[in-house]
């Protein structure tokens, strides 16, 4: 896997440099985090969280930081967009949530899946996952930067430090920990499962749990040893688990199940045999609301979202897109009134009041639109995937 850069793009504006440094040099240089989270004093770190991973505002919520209006100062001047990677137009489809309306279309590598915000927030990567490549998009400009040489790069995370970059390689069967700010590869895991695609922390960010899309599988996943730590199998025959997600208060983790037509229940900590909650057919993505009371669960097969309170534990509404749909991957608006999740197999995006599931808009964009993300959201840093924030 080729190294590369992270974090800011080559194309993207940055210090000027000195003309006898090499042009490597210069992208490294613009590459580099410009802004991060505050570091806590020393004495006020809990140390059972992971070393240098900036604390949760509050224990009880990881979401707490991430309610309306509240943009980090470094997204805050960065205009409304919802970007669209379309997997068999490569492209990525750029569309005015005020307007309803696709107003640019930009050219990227094979077969792009997801666009991921870094860790920083500074930069919005496309996983060009069959062109081995990273497109950067600067969300302060909208202007697309020069690709990255990543292999296989299915979906990216970040590790809640802010150090590692972790790539999904899924047909390579392996979690690719790469530096943050250079992508020089730092360890690349092997795993025995196969299709591994979607992730998420635990609140001490000591470990992340992995879905294995093609074997039914999960893993977990020791963050500072990069090693994988247990792994089980989910107790159906066929399974497909798809989106990952942990509940507001840390305590229970939600797996998307596209073959099991809704989500497994977990406890990351134990690791134990989930149990199965049933949402509709072909559940694949996870969404927290913007008040953490609510997560909102894309069942493509049926064209519905499912509504699951945290609190209870148990469905309380589904909302179905009328004339049908195959609702995917998306995120919540920045003021949290607007649902956005791409229509796969449908060649558009769907725009759904969260206060009711009414469909605001039906968006034509490109072929197999997949990973869409909302940008800006709330939130201090990023864990990656379509827009994990903390």
């Amino acid at each position: 896997m080729a190294a590369a850069l992270l974090c800011c793009c080559a194309a993207l504006p940055g210090c000027a440099r000195s003309e006898e440094r090499s042009s490597d040099e210069r992208r490294a240089e613009q590459r580099q985090p410009r802004t991060a989270p505050k570091a806590e004093p020393e004495a006020a770190r809990d140390p059972r969280l992971l070393p240098g991973m900036p604390p949760p505002l509050d224990p009880k919520d990881l979401y707490a930081a991430d309610r309306p209006g509240r943009l980090s100062p470094v997204v805050r001047d960065f205009p409304e967009r919802v970007y669209v990677p379309n997997t068999l137009s490569d492209t990525v489809s750029v569309i005015d949530p005020r307007t309803f309306k696709v107003i640019e279309t930009i050219p990227v590598g094979h077969q792009p899946q997801h666009v991921v915000p870094s860790w920083d927030l500074k930069t919005l990567w496309v996983n060009n996952d069959l062109g081995n490549t990273l497109t950067p998009i600067d969300p302060a400009t909208g202007r697309a930067g020069e690709p990255v040489d990543v292999h296989d790069p299915y979906n990216l995370y970040f590790t809640p430090d802010g150090k590692h970059a972790v790539v999904m390689a899924s047909m390579d069967r392996e979690l690719v920990f790469r530096d943050a700010h250079t992508m020089r590869v730092v360890k690349a895991v092997p795993v025995s499962c196969y299709g591994v695609n979607h992730a998420d922390f635990s609140a001490d960010g000591r470990y992340f749990i992995v879905s294995c899309e093609f074997s039914g599988e999960l893993l977990k996943v020791d963050t500072a040893r990069m090693e994988v730590v247990e792994q089980r199998r989910l107790p159906l025959s066929g399974a497909m688990p798809q989106d990952v997600k942990i509940s507001p208060d840390g305590r229970t983790w939600y797996i998307a199940d596209m073959v099991a037509d809704g989500v497994w229940v977990l406890d990351g900590d134990r690791f134990t045999e989930p149990r199965l909650l049933p949402t509709g057919d072909g559940a694949h993505g996870l969404y927290v609301s913007r008040d953490s009371r609510s997560m909102y669960i894309s069942n493509r097969g049926e064209g519905s979202i499912s509504v699951l309170d945290f609190a209870s534990g148990e469905l309380v509404d589904r909302w179905r897109i009328p004339g049908g749909g195959s609702p995917d991957m998306g995120g919540v608006s920045a003021d949290g009134r607007v649902l956005w999740l791409s229509g796969r197999y449908n060649s558009e995006v769907y725009a759904i009041d969260t206060r009711d599931g009414r469909l605001l808009a039906r968006i034509p964009v490109g072929g197999g639109p997949h990973g869409l993300a909302v940008y800006p959201q709330p939130g201090r840093y990023s864990l990656g995937h379509t827009g994990i924030f903390r």
